[in-house]
């Protein structure tokens, strides 16, 4: 059973979470960006070990659709989460994000280093922009065409590429492409979506990407994360064709203290694919002691 709470961020607007699971929270930020959190469930059973803070970033869910839209971008939402962790009464927080909302949780851990005790970066979509190797994603798609939905995946793919199709026509397109984010495309994986969990704003996309990083400013900014000691674990699927590993295998080398760990049978949702996998890899490393201080500095994590 979850519960609501909602709280009053930085700029009046009202952010709602979902409360749900036992345990110790674990703050968590759905990708999209701009979808709903009932996406992710109960993360594979982790709520079963954990007090999952579900958050509805703003402009989603229940949350208010903010007045300005510059603050649906990324880096001002990391804002909506230190409010989050201020109304949680925590002097540091854990921290779980997947795909886009990976971008947030940077951001937040770039501003706060000393506000998160561990963060956990599942399927990030990159380090201060969204980064997917086009190449390896074709190559990730390509690897599939021995699959009976392969055909028709691959011309919606070559359709979406050529542009032209209008926005119902790409809604449709993108439908038809949702096999390759998945290690196994089933009956099942196909009812993990649902209309409700998507952003109807069909401004939210662009707002939330205002926040990237231009190439002159990644230098400075992929600094801000190198500066900060936080142990950060980052988890790919080896068959995600939405995003790819190359985005999650730059974030962890950007990050001091970071493990990287691929799964072998999973697309961008592993804790569908892979949740006892999935559910021991963010246990173990939540629940692990803090690395020993080596030299005056912080130890990297095992990779």
């Amino acid at each position: 059973m979850s519960t609501f709470l909602s709280y009053t961020s930085y700029d009046g607007s009202r952010i709602s979470c979902q409360r749900a699971g036992r345990g110790e929270p674990l703050v968590v930020l759905p990708g999209g960006p701009g979808m709903a959190p009932g996406y992710l469930g109960d993360l594979g059973g982790l709520g079963r070990r954990r007090t999952l803070v579900l958050v509805h970033p703003r402009g989603t869910g229940h949350s208010d659709v903010p007045a300005d839209r510059d603050t649906v971008s990324f880096v001002h939402q990391a804002r909506d989460v230190e409010a989050l962790r201020r109304h949680l009464g925590l002097e540091r927080i854990d921290l779980l994000a997947h795909s886009a909302g990976c971008l947030t949780a940077q951001e937040y851990l770039a501003a706060h280093p000393d506000r998160v005790r561990r963060a956990v970066l599942a399927a990030p979509v990159g380090r201060a922009a969204r980064e997917a190797d086009e190449a390896e994603l074709a190559a990730l798609r390509a690897s599939r065409s021995g699959e009976p939905w392969y055909a028709d995946a691959a011309e919606a793919d070559r359709l979406l590429a050529e542009g032209g199709a209008g926005a119902a026509g790409a809604a449709a397109l993108q439908r038809r492409i949702l096999p390759f984010f998945w290690h196994t495309w089933t009956a099942d994986t196909a009812a993990e979506y649902r209309p409700e969990h998507a952003c109807s704003l069909p401004w939210y996309r662009e707002a939330f990407y205002a926040g990237s990083a231009a190439p002159e400013e990644l230098r400075d900014r992929l600094a801000r994360f190198a500066a900060a000691a936080t142990p950060v674990l980052v988890l790919a699927g080896a068959f995600d064709g939405m995003i790819g590993t190359n985005p999650a295998r730059a974030v962890a080398a950007c990050h001091p203290r970071a493990r990287l760990e691929v799964l072998a049978r999973s697309g961008h949702r592993m804790w569908v694919e892979e949740p006892e996998r999935f559910v021991g890899l963010v246990e173990e490393f939540l629940g692990a002691a803090e690395a020993p201080v080596a030299g005056g500095l912080l130890s990297p994590l095992p990779r």
